[in-house]
């Protein structure tokens, strides 16, 4: 009598989690998860052109990109200048020269070379445009 409870309960214990796994797949199958028709919204892209203002840049980023310009078409040097000055007139931006002159140097080593990136180095925003170009080049 043992034997035969035992060879039932290991039969169930084998079967009856295949049986609840495919129930309860096949009853997820079945379920209509989304409704069809007049109701039920989809979203499409839309062609037509839509007027979305677009959110005010920060002044320190507007004087990134323009001493990144200005970087690449004349040199680091004149990048620093403008950038000392822009905080000389508008002190809000100081807390900004040092993410500003990292930037620079690591764009100067990409664009011109770690030598060449670091003889344009000079004590601007607590030497940071020197460790830009250290932390690019390194």
């Amino acid at each position: 009598m043992t034997h035969t409870a035992r060879r039932i309960g290991r039969t169930l214990a084998l079967v009856l989690p295949v049986v609840l796994v495919l129930s309860g797949t096949l009853a997820v199958t079945r379920v209509p998860w989304s409704t069809s028709g007049p109701e039920s919204q989809i979203l499409t892209a839309s062609s037509e052109k839509v007027n979305v203002r677009a959110k005010p840049r920060a002044p320190q980023d507007i004087l990134r990109e323009k001493l990144l310009l200005e970087l690449q078409e004349k040199d680091p040097g004149v990048a620093l200048t403008h950038l000392q000055r822009e905080v000389e007139r508008r002190p809000s931006l100081a807390r900004h020269c040092m993410s500003l002159a990292r930037a620079l140097g690591r764009a100067a080593v990409v664009h011109y070379g770690p030598t060449r990136a670091q003889s344009y180095s000079r004590p601007v925003c607590d030497t940071s445009y020197a460790s830009g170009v250290a932390q690019q080049a390194g």
